[in-house]
């Protein structure tokens, strides 16, 4: 795993993050808590892509950062985000009632 491509899954899932986090309002863990869970959720949905996609991983861990490794590490980063933020969300939600 290249150590650009990593970065650039954390920070597409901190943008997921509160993408998600300003969409549905009610599920927003503010600004740190949707940065936060979209990190980490830009780290896991990013590494699950470059496993279900194999190209993508391969171009990463070789070197080789082509636009299309590029927005394939930027989507699923971002997507992780977004999804964990919501999964955390909801968690929160139904924790307070």
């Amino acid at each position: 795993m290249n150590l650009l491509a990593l970065i650039i899954q954390l920070v597409s899932g901190a943008v997921g993050g509160n993408i998600a986090g300003g969409l549905l309002k009610n599920l927003s863990l503010g600004t740190v808590g949707n940065s936060i869970a979209g990190i980490v959720g830009g780290g896991i949905g990013g590494q699950l892509l470059g496993m279900i996609v194999p190209a993508l991983g391969a171009a990463a861990a070789g070197g080789g950062l082509d636009i299309g490794s590029l927005l394939g590490q930027i989507a699923g980063g971002g997507v992780g985000g977004a999804v964990i933020m919501i999964i955390v969300g909801l968690i929160k939600q139904m924790m307070a009632k």
